[in-house]
């Protein structure tokens, strides 16, 4: 840890104490708020039973939503990994806090929003992969495991040996289900279900049920790390469960759709949250931590992207946000693909900042057994199949804009953007995009060479690149 983080954090830590010493003559101070939240890697929103899957078991997250709310419009700012995270922990959007492209992290001097618990006198004690990278000493992490599954074997190691007796924030990521997926598996292929946009393929459902099989895993250790917390903290905490961005799959990690971008989100918190409720209120990644430090009796920082939604958990309101914003800027020499987008409750917008370029990503680039292998049994059958063909020409090929009615279209399969009907409607999205834009300063960078769509499928420049350096 530099000097400059080790004041930041000592800073939160004396100021915490302050706040504690202020109370200390009170004669009935509550107890402070604990706080516990369990994140997933790369799961879909619609793969398990709270949001409509009949194929996947996941008995934890039924209980967590029977037990408290569950968010039907939960959306990540961006769906990949180090971008996602970055604007999770800073309640900045990626062009404001500089983690734009996946493997890029917020810019030095940015505020992370762990410092401000850290200054309510909280300990921060994180499992996993929580944050992305190496940077790990500016968040102000007071205890941190990297290891990315057994994660409720850590927490009650943990526990075990915690001598302090502040109040906690208790943060967990599962790895799973992050590719590879799990080799044994739980579930039966030709029984699991495919979305229209998949080429169904033997190998596709052996893969889809190797990822359900990891969801399963993932929620079983989740619910093992719930009898933690209950045992630890009786019922004064509160639980939050959500994933960084949709699964590894054509159309869903970087790619701005809902099933890249919608993810689960379920808030458990007793005495204050109603049991078995269901929200259509708009939130984004970007709100949480605003929203827990409200719930711990602080107040996040001015300025930021993320707002507090506490009132929609304590139902003094049903709605938060009018538009989601979007974006995507890329992922190495895997996807060179930047996009952005704008949601509202019926339509969706996005603009292909480079639709001259192919879309692509490691799956249909490196084709690994456990994540993109699959994909040789797509270009099979799009040889002989026109559907199969069409699927697979729409995720390497796409127009520079798209627009979607998501009531009629929830799975976004129609494009209406070059629709004389609705052009009204996408020239007021893409202005209201194109302003959230400038004000955000997003300058539209591009992190690598993209693949031209005229030149040959991003795998086969990939491999002739990689034989040359060998």
């Amino acid at each position: 840890m530099n000097r400059r983080d080790f004041l930041r954090c000592s800073a939160g830590a004396v100021l915490g104490g302050i706040a504690c010493a202020r109370g200390a003559g009170a004669e009935k101070r509550p107890k402070p708020l604990n706080i516990v939240c369990f994140f997933s890697d790369d799961m879909g929103r619609l793969d398990t039973p709270v949001y409509g899957s009949k194929d996947v078991k996941t008995p934890t997250m039924e209980k967590l939503a029977a037990r408290g709310m569950t968010f039907e419009n939960a959306f990540v700012a961006s769906p990949a990994c180090a971008p996602s995270r970055g604007a999770l922990l800073t309640g900045l959007m990626p062009a404001r806090n500089g983690a734009e492209a996946n493997h890029t992290y917020p810019k030095a001097g940015t505020t992370y929003l762990t410092s401000v618990l850290k200054a309510l006198g909280y300990d921060i004690a994180v499992f996993g992969k929580v944050a992305h990278g190496k940077n790990k000493p500016v968040y102000c992490f007071d205890s941190y495991s990297p290891k990315r599954m057994g994660i409720s074997e850590q927490v009650a190691s943990y526990f075990e040996k915690r001598k302090s007796d502040k109040p906690c924030v208790l943060l967990m990521g599962d790895r799973r289900p992050h590719v590879p997926w799990i080799k044994e598996s739980s579930y039966d292929p030709e029984k699991v279900s495919l979305p229209p946009y998949f080429v169904d393929t033997p190998e596709t459902r052996r893969h889809q049920a190797r990822y359900y099989t990891d969801i399963t895993n993932m929620d079983a250790d989740m619910g093992r790390c719930l009898k933690i917390a209950r045992r630890q903290f009786g019922e004064n905490f509160i639980f939050v469960f959500t994933s960084d961005h949709g699964g590894q799959w054509p159309f869903g990690k970087w790619n701005l759709y809902d099933a890249g971008v919608r993810v689960p989100m379920l808030i458990v918190w007793p005495g204050k949250v109603k049991a078995g409720v269901r929200t259509k209120a708009m939130v984004s990644w970007i709100d949480l931590l605003p929203t827990l430090i409200e719930a711990a009796g602080g107040k996040a920082p001015e300025g930021i992207d993320g707002k507090s939604f506490i009132d929609v958990l304590t139902g003094k309101t049903t709605r938060h946000r009018e538009m989601i914003f979007t974006t995507h800027s890329g992922d190495g020499r895997m996807n060179v693909y930047p996009i952005r987008s704008v949601r509202t409750e019926k339509y969706k917008y996005i603009i292909n900042l480079r639709p001259d370029c192919q879309h692509s990503n490691h799956s249909d680039i490196l084709r690994k057994d456990g994540a993109g292998a699959y994909w040789s049994s797509w270009d099979a059958a799009a040889k002989k199949d026109p559907k199969a063909a069409a699927i697979v020409n729409r995720y390497f090929v796409r127009p520079a804009e798209e627009l979607y009615d998501l009531r009629n279209d929830p799975l976004e399969q129609k494009n209406l953007a070059g629709q004389a009907a609705w052009r009204d409607e996408r020239r007021k999205l893409r202005a209201l995009l194109e302003n959230w834009m400038k004000e955000q300063g997003d300058t539209k960078k591009l992190f690598n060479k993209p693949y031209p769509a005229s030149g040959p499928r991003p795998r086969k420049t990939v491999l002739e690149a990689n034989r040359r350096k060998t």
